[in-house]
């Protein structure tokens, strides 16, 4: 895990929120490229996360929390399990064409996630 002047950081995680929404404007301003993409979702990898924060921001569907957040704990092993999984994106591409649509919609993981990988970088 990387530290700080003594302390561990506190990577943050992507939450059910991104589900069918899939902006990637956090990718794009990560310095250290810890999105993965699946077919539905992105997630980051915990461990490469550097605790800055430049992501959460840019979320248009206030997918990242820091893991901090009480609700943080169980999406923590599911960002690690699925980083491992899926491939590496470092560059935007387009949400998909319903993405608003899906914005704040509650109980989206049971109805909607789908374990596939996603297609990664752009060519």
């Amino acid at each position: 895990m990387y530290e700080e002047k003594g302390k561990a950081s506190m990577p943050y995680v992507v939450t059910e929120n991104c589900i069918k929404c899939k902006y990637t404007d956090c990718v794009e301003v990560c310095p250290v490229d810890c999105f993965y993409e699946g077919d539905n979702m992105l997630v980051i990898q915990p461990d490469e996360c550097i605790d800055c924060g430049v992501c959460e921001p840019e979320c248009p569907a206030e997918a990242i929390i820091p893991d901090t957040e009480p609700e943080a704990e169980k999406w923590l092993e599911f960002n690690r399990e699925y980083s491992e999984k899926w491939p590496n994106l470092t560059r935007k591409k387009d949400a998909p064409a319903d993405a608003d649509e899906f914005k704040g919609v509650s109980g989206k993981f049971e109805k909607f996630f789908k374990a596939e990988p996603g297609t990664g970088n752009p060519e």
